[in-house]
């Protein structure tokens, strides 16, 4: 018996025989009697419908495939922010400029990263004057705000657990006023919003400070605050567009049948308003932080748990902020948020920080990059002060790793790139090289069954299907029988262990690859001249994946940093079934990824087929990071060749097992009559480029396809599956390519064969493809230039940046 299960009946109770059970439950309905609701089914164990409901997720996600992966840094330093330690949850944290003020319950340090990585201040509170308050813990911080720039940075107001308020003034570390009955609980939040300080409890009680006098500095022991009431326990506060937007965790705990999280806006700055509650169009997360994007400055941004950013429109004609739209850009939640330039910037629970183009539609992911390692980041906030105190905008995050980072929030580094990328020209030659891709599913078929005049020729025909080709990818899928397991358990025990020196196939690997390399080679020999050698500098299976990448040998001097693994996606990634084999090397300096895939069966499993390639196309560590010593020229967004989409040129093919939708006759009919335009309107492929926006493979192209459907014939026959299961025809097999420049790459052809000793038809692709090699002083001097038109640009960005955070009263 299991653990945790009790017995339910006596120990002597014997076990019934079969047949002894009472018979199932019936329903008995009336003539006339209206049908009661179908039962549901049992759960089954299967988790089909929450993978159905994950994959829906991805696919609302904005579209990453061009995002830079590089992180922004920040160079106005003279000291790294890495030794700053930061106590996670427990923490408050306040910069201005070089000035970084860390309070973690009696202690406050004070860092000038200009001066030191150590602290310049480390003051224990209990030791300047408050050692009679027992139990002092910081609890919120601010800088205080200020009339004249020598004081802005200098004044820090802590609140406490007890609801004191303390000014600090960090360049002495003395403390300049105290109101010790302020609140009378927990400080939650101190808020600073043009020449006014805002202070908040967790029991609702807002004081607001302002100057009494104009030109005045604002002191806190001088100052009588104004009292406001909001809503207690506001676990979200921050004021946007002059106004007190707060929000609370549902109290509910998840059954509240209201369209929550409940957002509540106040007017705090003018005396005898109330505040008014809003709804978003559906039900989201707990709000964890907001923010207003410069660029969109009628509009407030909210991050939801649940990875939502929820959108609310300021100027309505009832003058109430109105919920307009709700994106989904994570599937977990969005800790932190904040506009910056044009981008929205958001953290998760991942660590990474992400930066939002949010004009077009679907949103755009223009930067993503590591910034807390696998930890959350708990928070993101711009420095308004840095425009005055460094000459640049800079962006502060914290994560659960306890670390505080700086990052550049105009991202001058991707301003620089695609400045420099328009003039690659100027520093680069560029050669033109053919590539030629076949793929085929075998069915298990052995080469030694390549008889008759349809099957003995493929090979030779496939590869004189482009004249000198430098580059051959083969990629067959099902090369084992996948229904065979003692096939299969072999293959995952002893296949793609080791390779020979110079790139064959180990002598554990089964037969079959051994065969078909062999028969690969000699095909190769035969179709080519014989002053012109080939060497094979890729080999790799995975279950019934098999591929082989040969190159002509006087390509090989060009090549460098050759890798090649595995993905599995079969069985939740556990078996190889159905994955990838992807291989990369760079030429020249340009890099190339080839992927031979096998994407999930199934005439209806198009959500699953999307995220195979997914997790193909976003697997975060596929490849070795690139070893060059300076940027690695030949990869692309950032990154260093690790990502599939770190390659500026990648070829994709293989059973990807897209299906038509139509009934089968009419397929059929459609083929014979040479219709073949009426049905790729049907082909799911076709449309998940068209129609679903967060497809992975949008930023792919495919030439047109003037052959008949691959899939699925009888084999040896020219007939489609007659088998009981009549499977309909369909484009399962299928080449596609990116290129970071589409002109570089240009397809020669695109076609099938009649090979029939499996069940699908062999295809193959040829391209002309073009590399550049990269004169490194020329670049170097073309970079010097366009560094020093991004220094002009800057000081246009950080103008308008220093307008709008003057009219949003932030500085």
């Amino acid at each position: 018996m299991p653990p945790g299960l009790s017995a339910s009946v006596s120990p002597t109770t014997e076990r019934k025989t079969f047949g002894s059970h009472p018979p199932p439950p019936t329903r008995t309905i009336g003539l006339g009697d209206r049908l009661p609701p179908p039962r549901r089914n049992a759960p089954s164990g299967s988790s089909s419908e929450e993978e159905e409901e994950e994959l829906k997720k991805v696919e609302l996600l904005p579209d990453a495939s061009r995002a830079s992966r590089r992180p922004p840094t920040v160079d106005c330093f003279n000291y790294s922010e890495f030794n700053i330690h930061v106590p996670a949850y427990t923490s408050s944290v306040a910069v201005c400029g070089r000035t970084v003020a860390v309070a973690h319950t009696h202690r406050v340090k004070v860092y000038n990263l200009a001066v030191s990585e150590a602290p310049v201040i480390d003051i224990d509170t209990n030791h300047i004057g408050l050692e009679k308050l027992n139990g002092f813990k910081v609890t919120a911080m601010d800088f205080r705000t200020a009339e004249h720039e020598t004081e802005r940075g200098a004044y820090l107001w802590l609140g406490t657990k007890d609801g004191m308020l303390v000014e600090l003034d960090v360049r002495a570390g003395t403390v300049t006023g105290i109101k010790a009955t302020a609140h009378a609980h927990t400080v939650t939040h101190i808020l600073r919003h043009g020449r006014a300080m805002v202070t908040l409890d967790d029991t609702g009680k807002v004081l607001v400070f302002s100057p009494d006098v104009e030109g005045a500095e604002l002191q806190l022991s001088l100052a009588s605050p104004r009292v406001v009431r909001i809503a207690e326990k506001q676990e979200f506060a921050r004021i946007l567009g002059g106004q007190l937007w707060t929000s609370m965790r549902d109290s509910g705990g998840g059954a509240s049948t209201s369209r929550g999280p409940i957002v509540r806006v106040y007017d705090v700055f003018s005396p005898g308003s109330t505040g008014r509650s809003l709804l978003p169009t559906e039900h989201l997360g707990a709000v964890t932080a907001g923010t207003v994007l410069p660029t969109q400055p009628g509009h407030v941004y909210l991050a939801h748990e649940g990875g939502h950013v929820s959108v609310w429109a300021l100027e309505t004609h009832d003058g109430v902020p109105l919920c307009e739209e709700v994106v989904k850009v994570s599937t977990s939640d969005v800790l932190s948020l904040e506009g910056v330039s044009d981008r929205l910037w958001a953290g998760g629970r991942s660590g990474a920080v992400s930066a939002y183009d949010v004009v077009p539609r679907p949103w755009l992911v223009t930067n993503s990059w590591q910034a807390h390692t696998k930890l959350p980041a708990l928070k993101i906030a711009v420095d308004p002060w840095s425009i005055e105190k460094l000459g640049r905008l800079t962006v502060y995050s914290i994560g659960r790793d306890e670390r505080l980072r700086f990052w550049d929030g105009l991202l001058g580094m991707d301003w620089v790139d695609h400045a420099l990328m328009k003039r690659e020209s100027e520093f680069s030659s560029f050669r033109n090289i053919n590539v030629l891709v076949v793929s085929w599913n075998l069915d298990s078929a052995k080469p030694d069954v390549l008889t008759g005049p349809e099957n003995a020729n493929f090979l030779h025909e496939a590869l004189t299907s482009v004249a000198d080709p430098d580059i051959i990818a083969f990629g067959f899928q099902e090369l084992i029988d996948l229904e065979s397991r003692k096939m299969a358990a072999k293959t995952v025990l002893l296949g793609g262990k080791k390779k020979n020196e110079d790139g064959g196939i180990s002598q554990k690997v089964s037969t079959s690859y051994k065969k078909w390399y062999d028969r690969l080679v000699l095909a190769v020999k035969q179709a080519m001249p014989p002053d012109v050698p080939y060497t094979v500098i890729h080999t790799e299976n995975l279950v019934g994946l098999f591929s082989c990448i040969f190159v002509k040998n006087t390509e090989r001097i060009s090549l460098k940093q050759v890798a090649i693994t595995t993905i599995k996606r079969g069985m939740g990634g556990r078996y190889g079934n159905k994955g990838g084999i992807v291989a990369r090397f760079v030429i020249d300096d340009t890099s190339i990824c080839f992927i031979n895939c096998h994407l999930a069966a199934g005439q209806h499993h198009v959500r699953q087929r999307n995220a195979d390639v997914a997790a193909m196309l976003e697997e975060k560590s596929v490849f070795p990071e690139s070893d060059a010593v300076e940027e690695p020229l030949a990869y692309v967004n950032g990154g260093d060749g690790s990502m599939v989409l770190d390659h500026e040129m990648v070829f994709m093919n293989g059973d990807m097992n897209y299906r038509i939708d139509q009934r089968r006759e009419a397929v059929v009919t459609a083929v014979k009559a040479g219709e073949l335009e009426s049905l790729l309107a049907h082909d799911q492929l076709n449309k998940e480029m068209k129609f679903n926006r967060a497809f992975r493979l949008r930023s792919f192209a495919e030439g047109p396809i003037t052959f008949a459907p691959t899939y699925k014939y009888d084999r040896r026959s020219s007939e489609y599956d007659t088998s009981e299961k009549a499977r309909v025809p369909a484009w399962c097999d299928r080449v596609l390519w990116r290129s970071r420049e589409p002109s570089r790459v240009e397809q020669l052809h695109y076609q099938r064969y009649e090979a029939n000793v499996s069940d699908h038809r062999p295809i193959s692709a040829g391209f002309r493809m073009t590399v550049k090699a990269v004169q490194h002083e020329a670049r170097a001097r073309i970079r010097a230039d366009v560094h020093a038109a991004w220094k002009a640009h800057e000081q246009n960005l950080l103008h308008a940046a220093q307008t709008f955070y003057v009219e949003q009263a932030m500085v």
